[in-house]
């Protein structure tokens, strides 16, 4: 399964529960999650990798230094997790 696939997934699912979600662009901030997607009373930072994949040191301190900030980071790499995070 391709990353592309399940980021298919994940904006179908979050527009099937009434959210949005965007791709985010970071100028001068490498290591920041993909997505932001928002639900109503919810809102997530998903980082989407292919199946098996791991976030890279840069990305782990990046959503490190997120989390300390209160921001909820996810690392999504399968249809399966996508479910679990939004649940």
């Amino acid at each position: 399964m391709r990353e592309s696939t399940i980021e298919n997934y994940l904006v179908e699912r979050v527009k099937a529960m009434g959210g949005e979600v965007r791709k985010v662009k970071w100028i001068g901030r490498h290591g920041a999650p993909d997505r932001l997607a928002m639900l109503p009373g919810k809102t997530l930072w998903v980082e989407l990798k292919a199946p098996g994949e791991k976030a890279k040191p840069h990305q782990v301190r990046e959503h490190e230094r997120m989390r300390r900030m209160g921001q909820r980071v996810e690392i999504v790499d399968s249809c399966e997790r996508v479910d679990e995070v939004l649940a």
